[in-house]
């Protein structure tokens, strides 16, 4: 890979929700293009198991942290951590996120709370406590993961569609402010990924309605959001900045 423009060789990654789903595909795929990794999840078996395997597969350094991204402490132990177990974070995936299925007349202040924290609010403190040493190297990668639920959206999304749709306003301008500085930041909306998030709260009708609208017929997997998310980390990326990268197998193009 090194003499490749998808090569990361050199570079370190942190990867918050990086212990399954598309966290976790991402975080292999940056391994095997040489990407040293710091990873973090709320639970201590699957962040330790994927660590080991990412470990043994590519042979990156490859360091973790058991933090909950709803809560600022500890996104401020996250990104010093980081900083002193590795030395610098070059490239930061902004992928930890939840949804709570309710209707705008059903939503709890404590759930809508906690969303907002977890979706919007603590992807701003981990970018801003990790982007001063980016700029003074003049290079970094800030990619966050928000959904097509920003673009569109499905009956019970509300926050999930207002904190994802937030990303995008936010990386929009926080690349106007970083660019100067050889920072690009930028979103990926991924649409119908097998995950376990929408698994457990899609029914099998919604999840075969997603299916049928997706122009090549099924769902997404999560290696298939990892592959343009290393473009988006890598010198091949070095001039996408400001925009939203749209994967969900042409949902989106289906508007009948």
């Amino acid at each position: 890979m090194s003499n490749t423009i998808f090569n990361l060789s050199g570079r370190v990654a942190l990867i918050t929700g990086g212990s399954k789903g598309i966290g976790r595909a991402i975080a292999a795929t940056f391994a095997r293009a040489g990407a040293d990794l710091f990873l973090c999840s709320r639970t201590e078996g699957p962040l330790e198991e994927a660590a080991a395997e990412i470990r043994e597969e590519t042979g990156v350094r490859v360091e973790c942290l058991v933090a909950d991204m709803a809560v600022r402490d500890d996104v401020d132990r996250l990104a010093q951590t980081a900083l002193d177990r590795l030395g610098k974070v070059d490239v930061l995936v902004n992928n930890a996120g939840w949804n709570i299925p309710q209707a705008i007349d059903e939503i709890r202040d404590e759930d809508w709370r906690y969303c907002v924290e977890l979706n919007l609010n603590n992807v701003m403190a981990l970018t801003r406590a990790l982007v001063p040493p980016m700029k003074e190297r003049r290079w970094g990668r800030v990619i966050h993961i928000s959904s097509i639920m920003a673009l569109g959206s499905t009956p019970k999304r509300n926050v999930y569609s207002a904190t994802k749709a937030a990303l995008i306003g936010m990386a929009r301008a926080s690349a106007l402010d970083l660019g100067p500085f050889g920072i690009t930041v930028n979103c990926i909306a991924p649409g119908p990924i097998a995950t376990e998030m929408p698994m457990s709260i899609l029914s099998k009708q919604q999840q075969d309605a997603f299916s049928s609208r997706a122009a090549v017929g099924r769902w997404g997997t999560p290696d298939e959001v990892a592959g343009p998310a290393l473009l988006l980390a890598s010198d091949a990326g070095s001039y996408i900045t400001g925009t939203v990268l749209v994967v969900d197998g042409g949902v989106t193009a289906n508007v009948f």
